[in-house]
């Protein structure tokens, strides 16, 4: 059955990738950037091209979150799935990272997810159906040095996205979060990088790791073995064709350096905690 997708984030990478996908099997999809008819309208016109709606969305900005979400209602009157995919990435010596980093990188990561989820939840509560797909990173689950901030705001992914699906789950919304490993995307290439040189300078060759690290990931990337971003994509179509109440809370996307493990060894302590609380009929979401 066609549904109604709304992408945040949709210009490029996983975005974009996953609305030209969910296009091509039917689906109604609203494919969300900054400024698509400026710096983003070469990616608004190939994606219209292939009649994907694309809109003006800046997870940052509450009136435009609002007034994307108007739109979409006014043309399509309901929206049925809610891919929170926008995001940017840090790398670098943390201590390095200013405040105002820290918190331009929450506001995209984190903050903006709560603003556009907060947007379109009324009318899923109004149709007592819908799914909200959050993308995080397994490292919300495992931490490499020097990716601690993203890292940071993706361990809040995780929390956000778990009581989201507790407190949804008897009112006809799902919710499921998708943990994607290294892959090559534009994220990488306009990572967030620390302004403060001179403290990285103090850190001497521990300092030089991160530089060393992301080489390495890109030299990954270009070699034949890379892996492909559209694995993500799958992903996501695979949980958006999957009823209420049989979507896994978590779907490892790629190298999952021990994510899974952690996910496996998690959920039946977390399962236990909510079931202590006396609230275990919250774990399973009503069937559609």
């Amino acid at each position: 059955m066609s549904k109604t997708i709304l992408i945040t984030g949709a210009s490029t990478g996983f975005g974009r990738d996953t609305a030209e996908t969910l296009a091509s099997e039917g689906h109604t999809v609203f494919a969300s950037m900054r400024d698509p008819s400026g710096k983003n309208s070469e990616h608004s016109t190939a994606l219209n091209a292939k009649g994907i709606h694309t809109l003006e969305l800046d997870v940052t900005n509450e009136q435009s979150v609002l007034k994307a979400v108007e739109h979409i209602k006014a043309q399509a009157g309901q929206i049925d799935v809610l891919i929170n995919n926008a995001g940017v990435a840090s790398a670098g010596v943390t201590e390095a990272f200013s405040t105002e980093q820290v918190a331009a990188l929450f506001d995209v990561n984190v903050f903006g997810l709560h603003r556009v989820t907060r947007a379109v939840l009324p009318l899923m509560r109004e149709q007592q159906s819908g799914l909200v797909i959050n993308i995080g990173s397994i490292l919300g689950r495992v931490t490499f040095p020097f990716f601690g901030m993203y890292g940071a705001s993706k361990y809040a992914v995780e929390a956000l996205t778990d009581s989201l699906r507790y407190e949804l789950s008897q009112l006809g919304v799902d919710v499921a979060l998708v943990q994607p490993s290294a892959y090559p995307t534009q994220m990488y290439g306009s990572a967030m990088q620390p302004t403060d040189v001179g403290c990285v300078e103090k850190y001497g060759e521990t300092g030089e790791i991160p530089g060393a690290m992301f080489s390495q990931f890109m030299s990954m990337f270009e070699s034949a073995e890379s892996p492909n971003p559209h694995d993500v994509a799958e992903a996501i179509v695979g949980l958006v064709n999957a009823p209420n109440g049989q979507r896994p809370a978590r779907t490892v996307v790629g190298t999952s350096f021990g994510a899974d493990s952690i996910n496996d060894v998690i959920a039946p302590v977390q399962a236990g905690t909510i079931k202590a609380l006396g609230l275990d009929h919250l774990d399973t979401a009503k069937a559609s």
